[in-house]
């Protein structure tokens, strides 16, 4: 056994997918596929099982994960004592963002970040928030919609960051456009255009319809906020987007208030490795939180 297999392991084991773990690693799949052949020979049991398009660990692998993990998570915090050291004059930052912040907030702060520091490697992930949850272990900062999920590795730090709004939107020839708001059951009334699963907003819009007892029929489910807007504007349905996201549209859309107080939500931080962070991932966390 050496340290390498046992890191390429907890990143299979959190990435569920030998594929997607080499892309995460910069390695091909055949080697991370040696690399856990190895592993399994040393520990003389099987350590997983194919299951459908990715893997599933059997329970001598749930016990050896956990030691894996732990010496990722050394890995990391040797990282953070070394970028310290150094200062930011180099390094890099990896950030997962969901689909919100990472296309209307993040992109001023990253600008900002890289003129003050531009020795500093970033690269910018995103997706739905359900994805950039479960990358996180690969992340040096995820920004994320809404609720907190459950079972965030150790070690996690949450910074509450900023507040925003869910709005419904409709062509501006709707029947609902010229009110500049409605109630949920006015919506309910029309076809929807979701977001797909795992999208922030998208649970936020189904928990608000649950409370009220409503079952709205959903036309069309498919990922993006501009794909959404997009089928709102070929009369497939109403769709919610953050209001944000309507800052620059042209007139063709109109963004409607939902119910009295709105459709609110808090916009989060999440530090992973937040006991030894990396210098570069502080100095972005202050940058933000300023």
């Amino acid at each position: 056994m050496t340290p390498e297999q046992l890191l390429t392991f907890a990143y299979v084991a959190e990435a569920g997918n030998i594929s997607r773990a080499a892309e995460l690693l910069h390695l091909s799949q055949p080697a991370v596929s040696g690399q856990l052949r190895a592993l399994q020979e040393w520990f003389g049991e099987p350590l997983y099982r194919r299951s459908g398009h990715g893997i599933a660990l059997t329970s001598a692998g749930e016990g050896l994960v956990e030691h894996a993990r732990q010496l990722r998570h050394a890995y990391a915090q040797a990282r953070g004592v070394r970028d310290a050291w150094r200062g930011i004059a180099s390094g890099s930052l990896q950030l997962g963002a969901s689909t919100t912040p990472a296309s209307y907030v993040l992109p001023a702060l990253v600008a900002a970040f890289r003129a003050r520091y531009p020795a500093v490697a970033l690269q910018l992930s995103d997706g739905n928030t359900r994805e950039i949850v479960q990358r996180l272990p690969q992340l040096d900062m995820a920004f994320i919609e809404g609720d907190i999920p459950a079972g965030l590795p150790a070690d996690t730090a949450v910074y509450e960051w900023r507040a925003d709004e869910v709005v419904a939107v409709v062509p501006a020839d709707h029947a609902l456009a010229a009110h500049g708001s409605a109630t949920l059951a006015d919506i309910a009334a029309y076809p929807l255009v979701m977001r797909e699963q795992g999208s922030g907003v998208r649970g936020l819009v189904e928990r608000a319809f649950q409370a009220e007892g409503l079952a709205p029929d959903v036309a069309l489910e498919l990922a993006g906020v501009e794909g959404v807007k997009q089928a709102v504007r070929a009369g497939l349905g109403i769709g919610f987007v953050s209001i944000m996201s309507m800052r620059h549209e042209d007139g063709a859309l109109v963004a409607l208030r939902v119910g009295a107080g709105g459709l609110t939500r808090t916009l989060s931080i999440l530090l992973p490795h937040a006991s030894a962070p990396a210098r570069a991932a502080a100095l972005f966390l202050e940058m933000c939180r300023a």
